[in-house]
């Protein structure tokens, strides 16, 4: 990850759709768009070449894309924070054990986190659910 295209550090809500993946942490959360909090100003994912970013796309290993109001990855700025392509955001290892992303769901697991949150988020928000597939991966 490097200098997000717009320069500068930003901190705000934005949706991201989570995307198929082997990720331990996003098992049974495919599809799902939801918020979550952005607050970086090197986001923005640079590959060696285009042969790498076919690679990494083909296996299967990105995890998250951040999505516009029509529910589309995008790489298009305000919801697209950093420009990556494809608004890809998100990655696994092949085996699904190791991940990595630049959103921060640790800051919205909670459903009073958010800005605003449906009526049926009681209590714990989506994200919640990342933490507990870790937690029963390794128990």
């Amino acid at each position: 990850f490097v200098k997000n295209k717009s320069e500068q550090f930003e901190a705000r809500f934005v949706s991201v759709e989570i995307l198929k993946s082997n990720s331990i942490f996003f098992n049974g959360m495919n599809g799902a768009i939801l918020p979550i909090a952005v607050a970086h100003g090197e986001g923005f994912t640079e590959y060696q070449n285009q042969n790498q970013m076919n690679d990494v796309l083909n296996h299967q290993l990105t995890t998250l894309r951040y999505v516009d109001n029509y529910h589309k990855g995008t790489s298009i700025y305000p919801m697209n924070p950093n420009g990556s392509h494809e608004g890809i955001t998100g990655f696994t290892s092949e085996n699904g054990r190791f991940s990595i992303m630049m959103p921060h769901p640790e800051r919205v697991y909670r459903a009073v986190q958010n800005s605003w949150h449906p009526e049926t988020w009681d209590g714990l928000a989506p994200w919640y659910k990342m933490f507990t597939n870790a937690y029963q991966f390794f128990n």
